[in-house]
Parts: C-alpha cells; structure tokens; sequence
C-alpha cells in the first residue's frame, strides 16, 4: 500500500513555490496539494513571516541559492509578501475540479518564476491558463462554500501540527520546508 501524501501551501510562500514546483519529481509521484492560509497558521502559533523581519535578505538570498540549485526560475513580484487569500480560495476551487498542481503551477510561474504580483488578474490568468473560465473562478473566490472549505482546510492542517509551509505530510509525519521533500525521497520503501 502507498502511503498518502499531502504537500500543504500557500501560493504567498516561495518556499512553498520551490517544493510544489518540484515534488512530482523528487518523490516519484504527485503528492495532493492542500491550500491553507499561511497567515493564519502564523497567527495561531503565535509568530509572523520572516519576510516582514531582519531575517528577510538572508531568507531572500537562499532561496535564490535552492532555486539556482533546482534549477527553477526567481523573480519576486515587486509587491511581496503578498495578500493571498483570494489566491488560495481560487487554489481550493482549483484542487475541487481537479486541477490543483496545474494551477499552483501556474501561479508559482507567474509570481515568483515572472515577477507578477498575486493579484486577481494573475490569479485569472492562471485559471485560464489551465482551463477554468475567469468569470467561474472569480466567482469562486467569493463563493461562501469556497471559504469555508479554506478556513477548514487550515483549521485541519494547525489541528495535525502544522507549522508553516511547506508542509509535507506522508501518512502521520509531517516533514516541514521545502528541503525535506529529498529527505522524504530517500527513504526506503
């Protein structure tokens, strides 16, 4: 039996962006993308994003360093860290018809592998890109049930243990960072 795994995001994070973009193929298959509100997570564990801190440049400076490493492309919007909330219900509405690697994806090329900032038209522009009607999923953004899906979603991950993302989780454990995706691939079956 396979195990799960579950790779929770936030399309705000470029850590996330650095894992999402490449789990298929560290770990040999796709894991299911869960969206949740990084921010929210933050909050209840009582700490905010390093991006608003002195750690900012260091962080900045290494992720550049794994994204050269992984060979991805790295441009920050210039609006960053951004507001991605809108993002990530578009995301949940993305992952209900089936398409949520492929718009991660697409938002992750965008944002930080184009320098475009979350904003609706990115998000949009994504959806399209993948095959979702703009006027459908900018409903979706709004949509009560929409929400409600999101906010359980994060309620869920902090119930499990979820610090931050990304967070990998195969089975029980939870594997947080990006960085652990290679540990997790090379463990033995």
């Amino acid at each position: 039996m396979t195990e799960d795994l579950v790779l929770y995001f936030d399309l705000a994070s470029p850590y996330a962006y650095l894992a999402v973009m490449r789990a298929e193929k560290v770990l040999r298959r796709r894991p299911e993308l869960q969206p949740v509100l990084a921010g929210a997570i933050f909050a209840h564990r009582g700490w905010g994003s390093w991006a608003l801190t002195p750690a900012r440049e260091q962080n900045v400076s290494e992720i550049e360093r794994r994204a050269a490493a992984y060979g991805l492309p790295i441009a920050w919007p210039v609006s960053w860290p951004p507001n991605a909330l809108a993002a990530q219900r578009a995301a949940v509405f993305a992952k209900r018809e089936g398409l949520a690697t492929q718009f991660a994806e697409a938002v992750y090329l965008a944002t930080y592998g184009g320098g475009a900032t979350l904003e609706e038209r990115t998000i949009l522009d994504a959806g399209e890109t993948v095959g979702i009607d703009r006027r459908t999923l900018a409903a979706a953004i709004v949509d009560p049930q929409i929400k409600l899906a999101l906010r359980r979603a994060t309620e869920e991950a902090i119930s499990i243990g979820v610090m931050g993302v990304p967070t990998l989780r195969t089975g029980t454990e939870l594997h947080f960072g990006d960085d652990r995706l290679d540990a997790v691939a090379a463990r033995p079956r």
